[in-house]
């Protein structure tokens, strides 16, 4: 055998070898079971090579060199996507390169709570780490105007919800799909409301749903609720609700509030102004929402809590005031 045909020989075997190797390597976990999740990011432009030399940067124990080797023969070395990535344990060199081209990104989470305020909603998001922050600078009109221009106050406008997002993701996102959900699930119920409900627009039942969340202590109770407020609406009575008193001092309520609060004026103050109030107080649940679009029956005007949790219902003021004597006072 000739010197070149044995240089060719040789390469053949080694080529075939590296091939099985490869193959071998590329199904075999790259991190135990018992390892915990790793996490590392692809830089926009990144080539296969590169791609592997930034994941084991990262301190991920991957061959860069066989990385792009296994890339390359698949034929997805050039669909590869950037962003942050977490390498879970049991993942194969395999499992990888697919999760690179289906853009299987970190995922983070952010939880926004029924009855929270919009202000509660913005400070969550600020402090969200994982989150890029384009909307802190700007105020809240201008945020909402980046959302949606429909409306010109954010209260009760977006959905509480657990929200997942890839890490680096603009917390804007957050808001618009937050916002998308609340329409929704805001259009939904109006769509199967009872009929007798006396609401002009889908943002009145809104506005009662939010008043619905801040009074109720027991979930079960939402339904009677709403049929108090919408049998006080219908009859022209006042709500005379103490959230929206206290959603009206805005900075003012310092954890309790008296007579004086209850006699001053404020566009949300329901004690001196008939209706609804102009627009919601916080963020109502799904919950909230059937209830007040579909309030029981009942014909009880007033209820008061019995500082358990639960309230006790009365159908007229003599009862109600027996029942504020037994229980409040």
């Amino acid at each position: 055998m000739g010197f070149i045909k044995k240089i060719v020989f040789i390469a053949g075997v080694f080529a075939v070898l590296l091939i099985a190797y490869t193959a071998y390597w590329a199904q075999q976990p790259i991190i135990g079971s018992e390892h915990p999740v790793m996490e590392f990011a692809v830089q926009p432009g990144s080539g296969a090579r590169s791609t592997g030399q930034q994941i084991a940067n990262a301190g991920i124990p991957l061959n860069p060199i066989l990385f792009e080797l296994l890339a390359r023969a698949s034929g997805k070395s050039a669909k590869l996507k950037a962003g942050n990535y977490a390498l879970k344990p049991g993942t194969t060199p395999t499992r990888l390169v697919d999760q690179l081209v289906r853009g299987e990104f970190a995922q983070e989470s952010l939880i926004v709570i029924e009855g929270w305020t919009f202000k509660q909603m913005r400070q969550a998001i600020a402090a969200h780490p994982a989150l890029k922050h384009d909307s802190v600078s700007l105020s809240d009109s201008e945020l909402l105007a980046k959302v949606t221009p429909d409306y010109k106050v954010p209260e009760g406008l977006f959905f509480p919800d657990t929200y997942r997002f890839a890490k680096g993701s603009s917390d804007l996102a957050i808001f618009r799909n937050a916002h998308a959900l609340l329409l929704k699930r805001l259009a939904s119920g109006w769509e199967t409301r009872d009929p007798s409900v006396p609401y002009k627009t889908p943002y009145d039942a809104l506005i009662m749903a939010s008043i619905v969340e801040k009074e109720t202590g027991q979930k079960s109770e939402r339904g009677m609720i709403a049929g108090v407020f919408v049998n006080r609406l219908k009859l022209g009575m006042l709500l005379q609700t103490d959230p929206t008193v206290i959603y009206g001092m805005g900075d003012k309520f310092q954890g309790g509030i008296g007579k004086r609060d209850l006699q001053t004026d404020t566009p949300y103050n329901t004690y001196t102004r008939a209706g609804l109030p102009p627009t919601p107080i916080a963020l109502p649940g799904v919950e909230a929402l059937l209830a007040a679009l579909n309030p029981e029956k009942t014909d009880a005007l007033y209820f008061v809590s019995r500082r358990d949790g639960t309230s006790e219902f009365s159908t007229n003021l003599d009862a109600h005031n027996r029942a504020v004597n037994k229980y409040q006072r």
